[in-house]
């Protein structure tokens, strides 16, 4: 989708440090000294994969620009509680987040965001794609995606789909799905991963949607799991026989989360600019994808400004299906 001059995110915050700068020196920028202590907030729970990547992440800011990085994991509200403490946090440069960016583009379609989306934050560089799996369970015969939505035609209502909660990433490919194929699947949400992992093992649904990861590894091996297909770019080296959505006629539900680093909107932008960098410097490492890659992530790059364009076309599109779909915070 191309951007407009009426999308209030390209407008505004979502602008900040557009290009990075290689004149920067690599104790300062200018007459603005980087902090000697970096603190990242990251929207979710210790131990998942996101925190994985975003320590991996620090050790390698630590390493680049000689300070000491601290990781403080602030989770809730799908993302938004550790998003609204980056917004009010000082705008010096010394706190940053790490979050996908949902609670940006889907949570405020729902309800009153603790913060300004398009006034607080400012987008720094993105990380990575976090593809997205749709797994059948043992309640499900189906074995392919095409099978799943045959069955569901079928018998409307009966395959019950579960997702981590309304209007998240998974409900959206969801609702995209049954408006291209004409079903009725019942929408099951929960509120957190680690039940919705112990009912599906349970086949207490047919279908599942969740981001990929090793954790998935040995539950698909097993067969306890089956992938039909993914949102993402392109086929998971992991599960090179699983087809994408797009590869199965199904463009505008081959979603995937992005996730990335933002800022304090007020932070000066000389400082966006040399985190911007050396995010993308640190992307290029060798032990960085490898470990991005190993969890199924694909490592993302390029400026802020290409960033912020991705999550106002995000924004806007999500503001579509949602109405379309008539998808209500529960």
């Amino acid at each position: 989708m191309t951007l407009n001059s009426e999308s209030s995110l390209s407008r505004r915050a979502f602008v900040a440090g557009a290009v990075a700068s290689t004149a920067l020196c690599s104790l300062g920028v200018g007459a603005q000294a980087l902090p000697k202590t970096l603190r990242i907030i990251v929207a979710y729970p210790a131990g998942g994969v996101s925190d994985v990547i975003a320590r991996a992440l620090g050790d390698k800011l630590a390493s680049q620009l000689g300070c000491t990085v601290v990781i403080e994991n602030k989770a809730g509200a799908s993302g938004s509680i550790g998003m609204d403490a980056v917004a009010k946090a000082p705008a010096d440069g010394s706190v940053l987040g790490f979050s996908a960016i949902s609670p940006l583009v889907l949570n405020p379609h729902l309800a009153k965001s603790p913060f300004d989306p398009q006034k607080d934050i400012a987008p720094v560089a993105g990380v990575m794609v976090s593809p997205v799996l749709i797994l059948a369970t043992s309640a499900s015969g189906a074995r392919d995606l095409r099978a799943l939505l045959a069955q569901a035609k079928a018998t409307p209502g009966a395959v019950r789909w579960a997702t981590s909660g309304p209007a998240s990433l998974g409900h959206i490919i969801l609702a995209q799905l049954q408006a291209a194929a004409g079903v009725d699947i019942t929408h099951v949400p929960y509120k957190g991963g680690g039940q919705q992992m112990n009912d599906a093992l349970g086949g207490q649904f047919e279908i599942l949607s969740i981001n990929a990861g090793p954790t998935l590894a040995p539950h698909i091996q097993s067969g306890k799991l089956r992938a039909l297909a993914v949102g993402a770019p392109a086929r998971l080296d992991s599960l090179p026989q699983v087809p994408t959505l797009a590869e199965l006629g199904f463009k505008a539900a081959n979603l995937s989360s992005r996730f990335g680093v933002f800022a304090p909107a007020a932070t000066p932008a000389v400082l966006l600019d040399r985190y911007n960098l050396e995010i993308n410097k640190a992307l290029q490492t060798p032990e960085l994808r490898a470990k991005l890659l190993a969890t199924d992530n694909l490592p993302l790059s390029g400026t802020a400004g290409a960033f912020a364009a991705e999550i106002a076309q995000e924004y806007d599109s999500n503001g579509r299906i949602i109405r379309a779909a008539g998808i209500k915070a529960e």
